[in-house]
Parts: C-alpha cells; structure tokens; sequence
C-alpha cells in the first residue's frame, strides 16, 4: 500500500500516566515543524485493530501492552513532508506495564525517533503540537 495514494487504516493508542501522553517525536522537513502523535501504525489486511495495535508496540517499543477502551474513529486528511496522506485513524486507551515503563524510548529501527511521555498541558496550551488534530477529543475522554 502506498500511504500517499490510498486512504490507510491506521491504529493509534492512548497511553496516560501522571497527566502526561506517551508520543513520539517527529519533524516535517517542509513545514519545519517537531510534532508528536500517539504510538501505533497500520493496520494489515484480515488483522483487527487491537491486534494491530499490540504488533506496533511490540515492534517499536519491544513492549507489551494492554488495550482497554475503543475511544472512536477519525478520519485524517493532512500533508507530511510536501506529500498529501489519507487515513482512517482508530483510537484506544491502552496501559503500559510497569515493567515496560521508561521516561524515554528509542523507537526500534527508526534512526533517531523517541517515544516519550509529555504534559498534556503543553498539548493543550499549544506549547507542542499533536496531530491528528482531533486527538485531543479522545484524550479528554479519558482524563
């Protein structure tokens, strides 16, 4: 699938601890922009959601998850790095075990990406960006 020519199903998760989102950290060479977005990724044909969802933790973050509650649907139209995308985003509230807790993580195979937890006041005040926009929707409906 070419995620710059057809609509993607995507899968994103919603990890919360101490008031603070786990991200990660992303810059858009074209709009000069650091970013962040919630962790997860694409959803493979004949493959549900949640177990999309444990697949993209487990291969970024080495980490097993819990998923709890589907929060809902949004759709995602945007640009990243000069290219038009297309998604279909489904979001849940998900746990992260203690024994897979870090203030900082390196996403695997993805050179110089981290995952890491930030204030969702700063999500919220515009201090830092978070996209998809709608997110932060989902987010009050856990807080």
């Amino acid at each position: 699938m070419n995620k710059f020519k057809e609509i993607r199903p995507i899968v994103l998760g919603i990890a919360i601890k101490d008031n603070k989102l786990l991200v990660g950290e992303s810059y858009d060479n074209e709009k000069n922009q650091t970013f962040y977005r919630c962790l997860g990724g694409g959803i493979e044909f004949l493959e549900e959601s949640t177990d999309a969802l444990k697949r993209e933790f487990k291969e970024e973050l080495n980490a097993d998850i819990v998923v709890k509650d589907f929060l809902g649907v949004f759709e995602n139209i945007f640009t990243y790095t000069g290219k038009n995308a297309h998604e279909i985003v489904f979001f849940y509230s998900i746990e992260i075990p203690d024994k897979y807790y870090k203030n900082e993580y390196k996403i695997i195979d993805q050179t110089n990406h981290v995952a890491k937890w930030i204030d969702i006041s700063e999500f919220k005040n515009g201090e830092k960006i978070l996209y998809p926009t709608g997110t932060l929707k989902y987010i009050k409906n856990i807080c």
